[in-house]
């Protein structure tokens, strides 16, 4: 279930045209990475990202495991089929690192998101913000006169198109947990 981005229009046969013919396509994966839940763990997670160059669009962490003091790290990232697969094996061979699976590719994932909003507005615009609301099944977490904090969950473009709907209408902050993620089935 990768998501490839690719630019539409992008073939080309000019002569010009310096796009390499043979580069593979940008795809994103989410991996789950189970880790010591000690000191330093996720520093050194990120700095193989930063260090070689990796972008993380997304990064979720909590213990699951309190006896066992494991930690969870569910991470974004894109990158060519070549830098992802880089990627799993460099994560593999950390010490503190006890599995790497990536969900893409390893079958159906679950993938969510909880995002607050807090929009700002009075009139027309607060009751349709209420409308868009309902219709996203965002609950109501706080309201005052002047402004709503929304609570909304879904997949990550659910919450994009939301917030593009509330822009308009007063959208003044958004904070967002980022991608949690759990295979399907056994």
């Amino acid at each position: 279930m990768s998501a490839l981005k690719i630019k539409k229009g992008a073939s080309s046969h000019s002569a010009y045209d310096l796009r390499d013919p043979h580069a593979q396509p940008i795809e994103t994966h989410t991996l789950a990475v189970l880790v010591d839940n000690e000191a330093g763990v996720l520093a050194r997670v990120i700095g193989l990202f930063s260090g070689r160059g990796y972008n993380i669009d997304s990064l979720t962490v909590a213990e699951v495991d309190h006896k066992g003091h494991r930690s969870r790290i569910t991470i974004v990232t894109t990158g060519t089929p070549f830098v992802i697969e880089q990627i799993k094996a460099q994560l593999g061979r950390m010490v503190p690192v006890h599995d790497v699976h990536d969900l893409t590719v390893e079958g159906r994932a679950v993938e969510r998101e909880l995002a607050l909003f807090k929009v700002s507005g009075t009139g027309d615009k607060r009751v349709e913000a209420l409308r868009l609301a309902d219709i996203f099944r965002a609950n109501v977490v706080d309201s005052t006169l002047e402004s709503f904090v929304f609570e909304i969950t879904g997949t990550s473009e659910k919450i994009d198109a939301f917030a593009e709907l509330m822009r308009p209408l007063g959208l003044c902050d958004v904070a967002r947990t980022g991608v949690a993620a759990l295979a399907r089935g056994a």
